[in-house]
């Protein structure tokens, strides 16, 4: 796993020390022992946790400036991105968000063992912190929903010349054309797309980044309910 992260992290252009290569092997590790008991993630052995794991989610970095800011991670479910994110870029102050309380005990639990500090670690759905609106430099979702569903959960977090990093397939443009409305109602400029490869594979992924370029008028977020059936 060692040399793949190595070789890796290298490739996206992304600086690694030897401890962060090994605080996410141990991560690595915590995530299998607990897949055997709780289903996490379905991606398994060494291998592909770098590189669909670890490896995907490090490729933000170069893309936007994390160090000394404030970051919150959407439906962070195992930790992804954002315990990635905090293990290579330590200076980002981390808030993972996720709506099932066992996703969270994990990542507290690996947050420990791994000496992460502040870290803030919620269980917690992203439209029912009106106290956080507008708060967080950047706000990170993978794997979670529809685009037209997650500006409205994220961007009113996002504070006014912050982004919102979307986490997507290699071809977001039917998302995007749904969600253009939306992005605009919510306070978001245009919306770019950077497509990269995952170093070792032949999968390319996307990150849509949105900046926050006025606030969220203060009806939105609605309840998920109606965000899901009647997204903008």
């Amino acid at each position: 796993m060692r040399s793949i992260l190595a070789s890796g992290l290298e490739t996206l252009g992304v600086a690694a020390s030897e401890d962060q290569l090994s605080a996410l092997e141990q991560f690595a590790g915590l995530l299998e022992e607990k897949n055997k008991v709780m289903n996490l993630t379905a991606i398994h052995g060494s291998e592909d946790v770098a590189r669909l794991h670890f490896l995907d989610c490090a490729a933000l970095l170069p893309l936007i400036p994390t160090a000394g800011k404030t970051l919150a991670d959407v439906g962070s479910g195992a930790g992804f991105p954002g315990l990635v994110l905090k293990i290579l870029s330590p200076e980002v102050r981390l808030t993972s968000l996720d709506s099932l309380g066992k996703r969270i005990e994990f990542q507290r639990a690996a947050a420990e063992a791994l000496g992460l500090t502040d870290t803030e670690l919620l269980c917690a759905r992203a439209e029912e912190l009106p106290h956080r609106r507008e708060s967080f430099d950047i706000v990170t979702s993978r794997a979670v929903a529809r685009l037209s569903i997650l500006a409205e959960l994220c961007l009113p977090l996002v504070k006014v010349g912050g982004v919102f990093a979307a986490m997507k397939g290699p071809d977001p443009e039917e998302e995007l054309a749904e969600a253009e409305r939306g992005i605009a109602l919510l306070g978001g400029g245009k919306p770019r797309v950077e497509r990269y490869r995952i170093p070792g594979t032949d999968v390319t992924h996307s990150a849509v980044l949105i900046e926050k370029r006025r606030p969220t008028p203060a009806k939105y977020p609605r309840r998920f309910a109606q965000i899901k059936k009647q997204p903008l």
